[in-house]
């Protein structure tokens, strides 16, 4: 017999208050700390200073406490209908039992959001391997074709053209105007980037901008245009906003440059420096010249003697003697080859001629007639036999088909559960029947069922 005191001190009895301290201590456990954004409403701010809300989206909400010491860092007005994001702990109210976020950081979701984001594309285009140091492509040493891939009113054109003119004037400047902020802007730079390379007039491409906030800048963390630029044929350089900016472009570029001026610094070369080289190289060029010239007067001193013993006369009569036996030679030899060449072409045509595939392609083409016969002669018995078989099936099935006993009259009951009634006692009052005919059915109710 059951001891019903022992059985209920064996079993783990939880109190309300128990349950719900244990659900909020595994929660805190699970998620020690999530970001989430949403819309914020039923604001209010006791006199605690605690501060009491809801998030919601569209199709959901949760209750929200930020408590004083975390509130107080929050620099923008708070209030109802406002877009956060917020970095909570899920945690649970026991006196209630209520699930609740506690916040302990809020921000404007605009820019957190588009900081997310931008964390986001940059891991995934990490993981992908589009920032690896290996694919880079070189940039010239020295370039002479630049293009430059900016707004044509912007202050990073002037910067760029500035510098470009101090330091290197001979340098070629192609100037693809784009727009560069706003939600039309990575479209455009795209429709620029590509025009670049279907040019293919520069050996360089400069992408830039003059700072901003990271909104004005969000153009430049397109991950369109990113893989665009990781495809780029031309080496590639990314100048975007100031120093402290980085953008996706930045990463995916072939050459990173903190400013729209220091990428012109470093993609042209000083002037002053290249003429004092250039003057270097004058120097050197005339030394070596010397040198060369000094070699060689003595070199021509030296041979002089050497030809002065000599008769040139009678060297060159021994040379033309010799001229005139090896050309005798040379064309005995190719009177020689040429009489074994036709020989071999004459044998050659006469066993090709011999060994002609006609005859071959003759019997081939009989044996093939043959076969194709045969094998349509095998596939008009073979239908046939398929035939006559189907037919046979056909009549079979038709003997002992239920459509052929219902057209010689008879019917057949199903009850309400569609199963075949074959006596009166699987029959209860009131139940009802189909019966089927050859054509058509009868739908009946049982009004009293009589034993045989």
């Amino acid at each position: 017999m059951l001891d019903v005191n022992n059985a209920t001190a064996q079993r783990d009895i939880f109190t309300v208050s128990r349950l719900n301290r244990e659900v909020r201590q595994f929660l805190e456990q699970q998620w020690a700390s999530i970001w989430l954004v949403g819309e914020i409403s039923n604001f209010s701010r006791p006199g605690s200073g605690h501060w009491y809300f809801t998030l919601k989206d569209n199709d959901a909400q949760i209750n929200c406490a930020m408590f004083r010491g975390n509130n107080q860092r929050v620099r923008v007005p708070v209030n109802a209908g406002m877009q956060v994001m917020v970095r909570a702990r899920i945690s649970l109210y026991e006196p209630r039992g209520n699930y609740q976020l506690i916040v302990e950081h809020l921000e404007p979701a605009g820019d957190g959001l588009l900081q997310q984001r931008y964390e986001e594309l940059k891991r995934a285009l990490t993981a992908e391997g589009l920032f690896a140091a290996e694919r880079k492509k070189p940039i010239p040493h020295q370039v002479q074709k630049l293009g430059v891939i900016t707004s044509a009113s912007g202050a990073a054109l002037h910067d760029v053209l500035a510098v470009l003119k101090r330091r290197d004037p001979s340098l070629q400047i192609t100037v693809y105007p784009t727009q560069v902020q706003g939600i039309e802007a990575p479209a455009a730079i795209r429709r620029a980037l590509a025009a670049a390379v279907r040019r293919n007039e520069v050996e360089v491409l400069l992408i830039t901008r003059g700072g901003g906030s990271l909104e004005d800048l969000w153009a430049f963390n397109d991950e369109a245009l990113a893989r665009d630029i990781a495809a780029c044929p031309i080496p590639t350089v990314s100048a975007v906003g100031h120093e402290v900016d980085f953008t996706i472009a930045d990463f995916v570029a072939d050459l990173r440059a903190a400013t729209p001026s220091a990428a012109a610094e470093l993609l042209s070369q000083d002037n002053e420096a290249h003429l004092r080289y250039l003057m270097q190289l004058r120097q050197r060029t005339m030394r070596a010249w010397v040198a060369v010239q000094q070699s060689k007067s003595i070199h021509l001193s030296h041979t002089i003697a050497r030809l002065l013993p000599l008769n040139p006369k009678r060297r060159i009569e021994q040379q033309s003697q010799l001229l005139d036996n090896l050309a005798a030679r040379l064309q005995r030899t190719m009177k020689h080859r040429l009489s074994s060449a036709t020989q071999l072409q004459q044998s050659l045509q006469h066993r090709l001629a011999q060994q002609h595939p006609q005859a071959d392609i003759l019997a081939h083409q009989q044996s093939l007639a043959k076969s194709q016969q045969r094998l349509q002669q095998a596939m008009v018995a073979l239908l046939n036999q398929k035939v006559r078989r189907f037919t046979a099936n056909q009549q079979a099935l038709h003997i002992v088909s239920p459509l052929n006993t219902l057209a010689r009259g008879y019917s057949m009951t199903f009850d309400d559960k569609q199963r075949l009634v074959r006596s009166a006692e699987q029959l209860e009052s009131g139940q009802l029947l189909t019966t089927r005919f050859a054509s058509g059915e009868v739908i009946s109710r049982i009004e009293d069922i009589k034993p045989v």
